[in-house]
């Protein structure tokens, strides 16, 4: 458990999956949504990568090439992680406001989830490819989750 709270159990490092996940990966996004110093993103950021958790990808904007941040397979796999403390939140944590909630759903059969790993309306196992978040502080509607950058699977078994 300790050698995954060094990575995991920062809340910084949290938030910033949970940005990631919902596909939210440049840094001046990062930073605006999550109100974080520059430091502080720059370090978590730089401690997900060599961790393994995320990996830097390129992207074209205003004809500079810029990075962003992806997940990769090591990343993905803390999806239960997220999911579980997302739960716990619901469960035993007063939200600030009605909008403050989070759920997570299944998008295969629709239904919301009190289970970190699996649909509790159909049993499936939850992925990146099959789960949705819905905050309302963030959009109207559930947002499909992004998954590990193609190719660049770290983490993964040869």
């Amino acid at each position: 458990m300790a050698r995954g709270l060094d990575i995991l159990g920062d809340p910084w490092s949290m938030l910033v999956l949970r940005e990631v996940f919902f596909g939210n990966g440049r840094f001046e996004a990062m930073r605006d949504r999550l109100g974080v110093a520059d430091s502080v993103l720059a370090g978590r950021l730089a401690a997900l990568v060599g961790s393994g958790l995320l990996t830097r990808q390129p992207y074209g904007d205003s004809g500079r090439s810029r990075q962003e941040y992806v997940l990769t397979a090591k990343g993905e796999d803390a999806l239960p992680v997220l999911n579980a403390v997302v739960l716990w939140s619901e469960k035993h944590l007063p939200a600030p406001s009605e909008q403050a909630h989070m759920f997570v759903l299944h998008r295969g059969c629709g239904a919301r989830t009190s289970s970190a790993d699996s649909c509790t309306g159909c049993g499936e196992r939850l992925t990146a490819e099959n789960t949705s978040w819905h905050s309302l502080t963030r959009t109207a509607d559930p947002v499909p989750l992004a998954t590990a950058c193609p190719g660049k699977q770290i983490g993964t078994a040869a």
